[in-house]
């Protein structure tokens, strides 16, 4: 009996492990490919320079990625706050109206909608009438595809507080606001963190939205209300062109693209555990 208790134990263990690496095999395979033709394709001029004009080599990305850096904390500054705000609501002051009701239902229906429906959206309500493409409204766009994926996520991570913790609060004569802010929160902070920074990062990659938003633009911008380069408008630009040279920038900006959200993503990790320590 317990040899055959072992071997099934045996067997659910092989399955599990089996499935966990053909799961990270189109990862690492992605990861993988990317690293392979960016990194070639890599140097000092493509991070300093502007985009050269079409058929000829050389030039860079400096605009696109400083872009794409404004845009991305444009969207932060908009959807972080009010997406945490929205699920202490949603969590701690009304679990069960109609109205928690219906924002957790636009919250869910607003995840999955596809992000070029965004992009038209802010287009036809933002850009067209401040009559040009701009970086505040593609922060603008960003920051809605950020809003529910902030609003879900902060919400499970509150909602795993023990409730034992904020009677507890309360029992010392704590707020029910301070409460909030100096128990509950920080008790949450690395899930809300960890979730805030995966919505970062998915608003990173997104070109539709941009392409109806902030359009592009070969050089600097000089001002927010303006059209701005970006990293995946140009790597989209570049991929679809038929310049040799501009295949081999768009895999660049691929790595860079890759890299700057894993960078965000350790930064958030190490500060969290610093200032946990």
């Amino acid at each position: 009996m317990k040899s055959l208790r072992k071997s099934v134990n045996w067997i659910m263990l092989s399955i599990f492990i089996f499935a966990t690496i053909i799961a990270l095999i189109p990862l690492f395979g992605v990861l993988g490919y990317v690293v392979e033709h960016g990194f070639r394709a890599l140097s000092l001029d493509f991070f300093l320079n502007l985009p050269k004009a079409m058929g000829l080599s050389g030039g860079g990305m400096a605009n696109a990625i400083v872009g794409t850096l404004i845009m991305v904390l444009i969207a932060s500054l908009i959807g972080i706050p009010i997406g945490i705000l929205a699920a202490i609501y949603l969590t701690e002051y009304d679990r069960h109206s109609w109205l928690s009701v219906g924002v957790r239902f636009a919250t869910d229906v607003l995840t999955g909608i596809p992000s070029i429906i965004v992009g038209i959206v802010i287009y036809t309500a933002v850009v067209l009438k401040m009559g040009n493409f701009s970086a505040l409204a593609g922060g603008l766009a960003l920051a809605i595809i950020m809003i529910p994926l902030i609003i879900r996520s902060t919400e499970e991570m509150l909602k795993l507080v023990s409730h034992s913790i904020r009677e507890a609060g309360y029992a010392l004569g704590i707020s029910k606001g301070k409460t909030i802010l100096r128990i509950i929160l920080p008790t949450a902070a690395k899930g809300i963190i960890t979730g805030a920074m995966l919505a970062v990062a998915r608003v990173a990659g997104e070109t539709a939205p941009l392409l109806f938003t902030a359009l592009g633009n070969q050089y600097w911008a000089r001002s927010l209300n303006e059209p701005m380069a970006s990293l995946p408008v140009q790597i989209f630009q570049y991929a679809t062109s038929p310049y040799k040279e501009w295949h081999q920038q768009a895999w660049a900006g691929s790595l860079v693209l890759i890299s700057l959200v894993i960078i965000l993503n350790l930064s958030a990790r190490f500060a969290f555990r610093s200032r946990s320590n």
